[in-house]
Parts: C-alpha cells; sequence; structure tokens
C-alpha cells in the first residue's frame, strides 16, 4: 500500500486532533491550501470527522488519530543504539 499525497494529508490532518481533550476540534478554513480542504472533506466522507471542514473527531476518527499519532511517535523517534 503506497502512501499517495491524499493519504499523507489525511494524516497530517489527523495529526492536528488534540486527543487529550475530544472538546477541541479542528477548523479547515475556506482559504486553506486545497489539498488541506480536499482532505478534510475526505475524512467527513469516510466518517472520521462530524463537519466536513473538519469539526470533532467521530468515534471511528478518534481510532484512526490514536493509530496517526501513534505512528508519527513511533517514525519521529531518535534511533536506539
Amino acid at each position: 500500500m503506497r502512501i499517495t499525497d491524499e493519504i499523507a494529508a489525511e494524516i497530517h490532518l489527523l495529526s492536528l486532533f488534540n486527543l487529550a481533550s475530544h472538546q477541541e476540534g479542528v477548523k479547515v478554513h475556506h482559504d486553506a491550501e486545497p489539498q488541506v480542504i480536499a482532505a478534510a472533506k475526505r475524512l467527513f466522507e469516510k466518517g472520521l470527522t462530524t463537519q466536513v471542514d473538519g469539526g470533532y473527531l467521530t468515534d471511528l476518527g478518534v481510532e484512526a488519530a490514536e493509530h496517526t499519532q501513534r505512528m508519527l511517535t513511533i517514525l519521529n523517534a531518535k534511533p536506539q543504539g
């Protein structure tokens, strides 16, 4: 499975959610970069967020964001050894 530019934009957007507080959402403004606007729409269409322009994470979105943020933590860790 390849990481396309579209998937990378979705991963980036998922990484912006604050998982410590489900009361905080993400708002993608109309003047954001086109790929970010499109990523927000795709996340909504996939049932991961509550609004086409971001909003809050759904239960499935929380799970996806948790996995995304764990993956980024692992990949950004300094090599051991």
